[in-house]
């Protein structure tokens, strides 16, 4: 095999691992970066419920149409509460879906409610790693941290939250967090 076909079969793999790998292959980023800029200037609580609803919207419905019936199917799961089909179809979904940042986070939101913190704080590490802005990571965090009894760390999660979504309803459970400035 001559050099330059090595070079290319090695630049064709790469691009290929670089492809599939991307998180960004499941959803329009340029959207998503634009509602998360127009998120952290929000002016009223209003305006940031209607933008954190769209940045919702595209988490839980990605632009691969397997994808989106899988995650929709585990959601239902977990709304039923029917936990062990969820928790196996949050897992079949990771494994398939490596780096779907709100497969991690949906799966932490199961171990959550059901009392297992542990796996939940690590399934929000790799959501967090995944997508640093999921405000709904840095709050699920927040309240486990609460429930540990690690106040520090929990307000360190709720402040990197605000930041990104200023409007928070669980910023009430941190009284002493400034209030948001509302504009009329």
């Amino acid at each position: 095999m001559t050099s330059l076909l090595r070079i290319l079969l090695a630049a064709t793999l790469v691009l290929i691992l670089a492809m599939t790998a991307r998180a960004g292959d499941y959803v329009d980023g340029s959207a998503l970066d634009e509602l998360f800029g127009e998120l952290k200037y929000a002016q009223t609580a209003a305006e940031a419920e209607e933008l954190s609803q769209e940045i919702w919207t595209f988490w839980l419905h990605p632009d691969v149409p397997e994808l989106d019936r899988r995650i929709g199917e585990a959601s239902e799961l977990i709304r039923v509460g029917d936990y062990p089909h969820a928790l196996s179809a949050l897992s079949s979904i990771i494994k398939d879906f490596p780096d779907y940042s709100e497969a991690w986070n949906q799966r932490a939101t199961l171990y959550y409610l059901v009392h297992d913190y542990a796996d939940s704080l690590a399934d929000i590490a790799k959501t967090l790693t995944l997508e640093p802005r999921h405000f709904g990571a840095l709050t699920g965090r927040a309240m486990i941290y609460m429930q540990q009894g690690r106040r520090e760390d929990a307000m360190r999660d709720i402040a990197a939250a605000l930041k990104i979504h200023p409007f928070l309803d669980e910023r009430q459970l941190f009284p002493d967090m400034a209030p948001p400035v509302t504009y009329i």
